[in-house]
């Protein structure tokens, strides 16, 4: 069975292209266009990974961030903050509110996303949950 990700993204380029990227490196992929609809679908698809975005309307990836970790049926799928932001403040905050890492957009191709991914969930499925120091 695909492992199953949960897009959170209001660019709707980006989404169309990582959502093409990640099923053809064989994963089910759930999309969601704000932070608001990002919980909802977090609660009802069970992801085994989130990618979530930050800067968002109606939701944003903070709030949606808290959202997911207070509910006990969505605190355990590992988030990755995705994000244009190098604002290390917001990241801190994400990272000490659950997150298991992050990527700064303009950083990755879409293919590096891919193998950042697949080493987040080989992570999630040994059981290490800390975050790794960030790429630079």
């Amino acid at each position: 069975m695909a492992t199953k990700i949960l897009v959170v993204e209001d660019e709707e380029i980006l989404l169309t292209a990582l959502t093409e990227e990640l099923k053809q490196s064989g994963f089910e992929v759930v999309g969601a266009k704000d932070g608001v609809e990002g919980v909802e679908k977090a609660a009802s698809e069970k992801p085994e990974l989130i990618l979530l975005d930050l800067v968002m309307p109606r939701l944003d990836g903070i709030g949606a961030l808290k959202e997911i970790k207070a509910k006990p049926e969505t605190k355990d799928i590992p988030v990755v903050i995705l994000t244009n932001l190098s604002d290390y403040d917001k990241i801190s905050d994400a990272l000490s509110l659950g997150a298991m890492d992050y990527l700064v957009k303009a950083n990755y191709r879409l293919e590096d996303l891919v193998n950042k991914i697949k080493t987040v969930i080989e992570r999630k499925q040994s059981g290490s949950q800390a975050p790794q120091p960030p790429v630079v």
